[in-house]
């Protein structure tokens, strides 16, 4: 059964962790990966804590530890008295200098795998979303690739741009894809957009992910995952390149 466009990644964020030791750590990590791709939005309150712990499957005692963690953070506060709750604060942007060291430090047979990942995990999701997504599922995919066309920063066009991937993968109606989506985001989203801000034309972009919604909204999964996975070639190669040019500047 489709989900509502647009509700499918929430739904991912608030799906319940896993069982096992290390629960505080997950729902940080989970929390602090929606805020920082802006699937929760700045200034956006989180659900009553009740709630939030049963949708996640943790005890209140876990939740509270993790919201404490994420307060230290910067990534939320919580106001008392009417109208309080946990409200998200969004982080700043990552700098230039820190994004090039990470790139600078990562291995070729790093980003290799990266590239593998991102391929199957991305090209699958839109081989499916041609067969299942709904004409509202295309919609949100197109409002979502305007918001990619009018960016005017960097920070701007990578959340956009990580927000289209993950839309994809629920217009595959798939948690699980999603899930996988945005755990990909949250790893090398800011990465894989760092040799745009070097003066690589981001509307090579949009015509890429155009042609993609053009594959899925005429129910053709293979050209819709060719053309996914010769978009994430493309960008890994553009990031080996750049890694290269940082080695030799050293």
């Amino acid at each position: 059964m489709n989900q509502r466009a647009g509700a499918l990644p929430k739904a991912a964020v608030f799906a319940p962790v896993d069982d096992g030791s290390g629960r505080v750590e997950v729902v940080v990590r989970r929390l602090a990966e929606a805020i920082a791709l802006g699937l929760i939005a700045d200034g956006d309150q989180l659900p009553a804590e009740l709630e939030l712990a049963n949708a996640l499957n943790v005890s209140t005692v876990t939740l509270r530890a993790a919201l404490a963690a994420l307060r230290e953070r910067g990534l939320v506060e919580t106001r008392r008295g009417r109208g309080g709750g946990t409200f998200v604060l969004a982080p700043a942007d990552p700098s230039t200098a820190r994004l090039r060291r990470r790139l600078r430090e990562l291995s070729t047979s790093e980003l290799r795998e990266i590239g593998d990942y991102r391929s199957a995990i991305a090209g699958t999701a839109a081989r499916l979303a041609a067969l299942r997504a709904s004409a509202d599922n295309v919609t949100r995919l197109r409002q979502v690739l305007g918001r990619l066309d009018a960016a005017t920063s960097v920070g701007d066009r990578r959340r956009a741009d990580g927000r289209f991937h993950i839309e994809v993968a629920a217009a595959a109606q798939s948690v699980r894809l999603t899930r996988a989506e945005i755990d990909i985001q949250a790893e090398v989203g800011e990465l894989l957009w760092l040799p745009y801000g070097e003066a690589v034309d981001p509307q090579d972009v949009v015509r890429s992910h155009t042609q993609v919604i053009d594959a899925i909204e005429a129910r053709d999964p293979a050209r819709a995952r060719s053309l996914t996975e010769e978009h994430i070639d493309k960008g890994i190669e553009r990031l080996m390149e750049f890694h290269w040019r940082l080695v030799a500047s050293e």
